[in-house]
């Protein structure tokens, strides 16, 4: 059962690299869908399980809408997400959406650090067990660097060019995509270093590691679909 997993600092292109991917290899793709499992698993509302997101605060902001908006489109979709296809997992996740989204706003002072790792730890390994996923981020590559059947991947990109893009993608100042970059860069090392004591800026922890300063977002997937065919499948 092959597991992709692609980890990255805000702005190195990590979700649409890991999109195009999944869209090329025909993999499932699993991402926000990690939280809404961990919630609706440990029966606490989805703030609950995002305060303790790599991706805070900036994510945290951007979750309620994101949510708001999945609903309707569920809705309007019969149950599962038009952005999505009907595969067994996608209507999994379109259902867990749904039942995180209806859990009561409360669970944040009952969630330990150790249930939340112990959640997110199988979650991700039932998704590897699933086999034929592209998963972003969240200690994935931590959590699966035991599994043979499992290429990690790596994206960066310089400082600057991050801010940059976060700015341009936001349409907010350089000097607010600064910040968020900046906070969320202290988050994502901070939280590997919580949950799975790793640096997630060391490249050991990674078998391909792409700076997207110099590739685009056509040759990253190439390369990672590549990879893959050459580790994973034994094709050339």
């Amino acid at each position: 059962m092959s597991v992709i997993t692609i980890s990255g600092n805000l702005g190195s292109g990590a979700i649409d690299i890991g999109r195009a991917v999944a869209k090329s290899l025909k993999f499932d793709y699993v991402d926000r869908e990690i939280l809404a499992e961990a919630a609706r698993t440990l029966g606490v509302s989805m703030a609950a399980v995002a305060n303790r997101d790599e991706r805070t605060p900036h994510f945290r902001e951007r979750l309620a809408s994101f949510f708001g908006d999945f609903l309707e489109r569920s809705a309007a979709a019969g149950a599962t997400d038009p952005m999505m296809g009907t595969s067994s997992l996608e209507m999994l996740m379109a259902t867990t959406y749904g039942e995180a989204a209806a859990l009561p706003p409360r669970g944040a002072a009952e969630l330990s650090d150790a249930r939340y790792k112990e959640a997110i730890t199988s979650i991700m390994n039932d998704l590897a067990e699933r086999g034929d996923v592209v998963i972003i981020g969240r200690g994935s590559q931590a959590i699966l660097k035991d599994r043979p059947a499992c290429l990690h991947v790596c994206t960066t990109a310089p400082f600057e060019l991050r801010v940059q893009r976060i700015a341009a993608r936001d349409g907010i100042t350089n000097e607010a995509a600064r910040r968020c970059v900046h906070e969320s860069d202290g988050g994502r090392i901070d939280y590997h270093r919580k949950y799975f004591k790793i640096d997630p800026t060391d490249p050991n922890h990674y078998d391909l590691t792409i700076n997207t300063e110099h590739l685009s977002e056509k040759q990253a997937t190439e390369l990672i679909v590549a990879a893959y065919r050459r580790r994973l499948s034994g094709s050339e």
